[in-house]
């Protein structure tokens, strides 16, 4: 989500995360899960699909880990949280510091949201710098 420019799976995936980001821009929540989310949506027609696969379960436990430490809360599900201009500048240093390097491990799209990160969010798509 700090680093989404527009970019993605496919079409579907890449159309879907647009809406997601424009309501996030807006002021709705993050309402934390288990499991696939909103996100992974248009990918959970193929059983192959990687949000079915371990690599992302360990990589949103090791976000929920991060994030809670930073934000001095337990992040789980049923937790909403405010992704307000605050948080995201708050959240978007830590990550740009690689605070967040455990919950990227494995993750194909890592070196491409570095690159986002080392060029200060520039056309990120949730709330916009």
């Amino acid at each position: 989500m700090l680093t989404f420019v527009g970019e993605g799976y496919t079409p579907a995936f890449i159309a879907n995360y647009h809406r997601i980001a424009a309501r996030l821009s807006a002021g709705e929540d993050i309402e934390i899960v288990s499991g696939p989310d909103d996100i992974c949506a248009p990918l959970l027609q193929d059983p192959s699909a990687h949000c079915f696969s371990p690599g992302p379960a360990r990589r949103d436990e090791a976000a929920a880990e991060t994030i809670g430490r930073l934000l001095r809360i337990t992040v789980g599900q049923g937790v909403r949280i405010s992704p307000d201009e605050r948080l995201l500048r708050r959240l978007r240093l830590r990550f740009a510091m690689e605070e967040f390097k455990s919950a990227c491990e494995g993750c194909e799209w890592s070196e491409f949201c570095s690159d986002i990160a080392g060029g200060g969010f520039r056309g990120v798509r949730v709330a916009p710098n």
